[in-house]
C-alpha cells in the first residue's frame, strides 16, 4: 500500500467517523505531497462544500479542473467529480454575479451610470467578458496602454485623410474596373517556408491590392493611385527598409470571415479607412465590436485578438495602413526601427 493510498484511507475513515479535523488533515497532507492528485483535490473540494465554505470549494475545484486540463489522460472514475466541479463553479459564478450587481444597484451603480472602464471591469469580474491583452506574435514592447481601439479625434492628421475619401474611392473603383485586376489573395505562402495554417490561404475571399509593400511603392501604383499615396503620406507611417510602410486596399467578399488572430507587433496601430461597406460587416478587437462607416477612420491595436467578417451581399473594401503608436516617442521609434531592420536582415539570410 502506497503512502498516498494511506492518506486517502485516513481521509475516508475520518469521514465515516465524522471527524472533520482528521479528514481535513489527511487530505491536506496528501495535497502537500502531490499537488497534482486530482482525486485528492476533488475530495478536498467536496469536504469544503459540505462545510458550506463555497469559496474554498471553488478554489480546489478550479485547481482540479486546471490539473485535469493539463493531464495527458484522466481516469474515467474521476469524470463525474470533474463534471460536478464544472456545475458547481457555473452556479457559484452566477450567484456571485447576482450578488455583486445587486449590491452595486443598491449603491446606485449600474451599466447606465458606471464609466466605460468600470463597466468593463465589472463584466470581467462577473465572468461575462474574458480578459483580452496585447499578445503580438513576434515582438512585444512593454509599458504601453492596453487599449484595443483609439479615438480618431486624437490624431490631427485624420481629418485630412478622411477628406480625401472620395478621391481614394475613385482610384479604387478605377482599379476594380481595370481589366488587369490588382487584387490577389492576402494570405499567401512563401516558397521556402511552411504554409500558414489559415483557411483563407491563397483564396481571393480576402483580397489585397498593395500600395506600399515591403517598404516600397507597389509597381505602377504611383501612377494609378496618386491621391491615395498622397493621403497616406500625411500619416505617421513607420519607415523600415524592406519592411514598412505597408498599405493596401483590403477586400472581403460576401460570406468571408477572418478568424480570430493576433498581429505581429504592439508598436503600431492599424488604420482602416472604409471605402465600400455593405450592411452586415463588422470588426471585433478584444471585447469590443464595431462596424465600419464609409469615410470614418477606425484605428486599433491588432496585437489584441481580433477578427472581421462580411455577412453582407457585396464586397467590403477598405484602405488599410499602419502607423506608429502615439505613446512611443521619436527616440524610441528610431531605436525600434533599428531593431526591426536587424530582424529583417537576419530573416533574409
Amino acid at each position: 500500500m502506497t503512502q498516498q493510498t494511506t492518506w486517502l484511507d485516513r481521509a475516508r475513515d475520518a469521514h465515516r467517523r465524522g471527524d472533520i479535523a482528521a479528514e481535513t488533515a489527511a487530505l491536506d497532507d496528501a495535497i502537500r505531497a502531490d499537488r497534482g492528485n486530482i482525486a485528492v483535490l476533488l475530495a478536498m473540494a467536496e469536504l469544503k462544500r459540505r462545510l458550506a465554505d463555497d469559496r474554498a470549494a471553488g478554489s480546489f475545484y478550479r485547481l482540479a479542473l486546471g490539473t485535469a486540463a493539463q493531464a495527458r489522460s484522466v481516469p474515467s472514475a474521476l469524470h463525474p467529480g470533474l463534471q460536478r466541479a464544472e456545475q458547481f463553479l457555473a452556479e457559484t459564478d452566477r450567484a456571485f454575479a447576482e450578488h455583486l450587481l445587486g449590491q452595486l444597484r443598491g449603491a446606485g451603480i449600474d451599466a447606465g451610470t458606471a464609466t466605460p472602464r468600470v463597466a468593463e471591469a465589472l463584466r470581467m469580474l462577473a465572468g461575462e467578458q474574458p480578459l483580452y491583452l496585447q499578445q503580438p506574435s513576434m515582438f512585444y514592447f512593454p509599458g504601453l496602454a492596453q487599449r484595443p481601439f483609439f479615438d480618431r479625434a486624437d490624431f490631427d492628421w485624420v481629418p485630412a485623410v478622411e477628406a480625401a475619401t472620395g478621391a481614394i474611392r475613385a482610384e479604387l473603383r478605377a482599379l476594380i474596373d481595370n481589366s488587369s485586376d490588382r487584387f490577389g489573395p492576402y494570405v499567401t505562402a512563401s516558397p521556402d517556408r511552411p504554409p500558414p495554417n489559415n483557411p483563407l490561404l491563397d483564396k481571393p475571399d480576402w483580397g489585397a491590392a498593395w500600395l506600399w509593400k515591403d517598404g516600397v511603392v507597389a509597381d505602377g501604383m504611383d501612377e494609378r493611385c496618386p491621391a491615395t499615396l498622397a493621403a497616406l503620406g500625411l500619416a505617421p507611417q513607420p519607415v523600415i527598409p524592406g519592411g514598412a510602410p505597408i498599405a493596401l486596399f483590403s477586400r472581403l467578399t460576401p460570406g468571408t470571415h477572418i478568424q480570430p488572430h493576433h498581429g505581429l507587433l504592439n508598436t503600431r496601430l492599424i488604420c482602416h479607412l472604409p471605402l465600400i461597406v455593405p450592411d452586415g460587416c463588422g470588426l471585433r478587437v478584444g471585447a469590443e465590436t464595431r462596424s465600419w462607416r464609409e469615410g470614418e477612420m477606425l484605428i486599433f491595436d491588432d496585437s489584441f485578438e481580433h477578427e472581421a467578417w462580411n455577412r453582407g451581399t457585396s464586397d467590403r473594401t477598405i484602405l488599410l495602413f499602419e502607423i506608429w503608436r502615439p505613446d512611443i516617442d521619436a527616440h524610441e521609434r528610431e531605436q525600434l526601427t533599428r531593431i526591426f531592420s536587424a530582424i529583417d536582415t537576419y530573416a533574409e539570410q
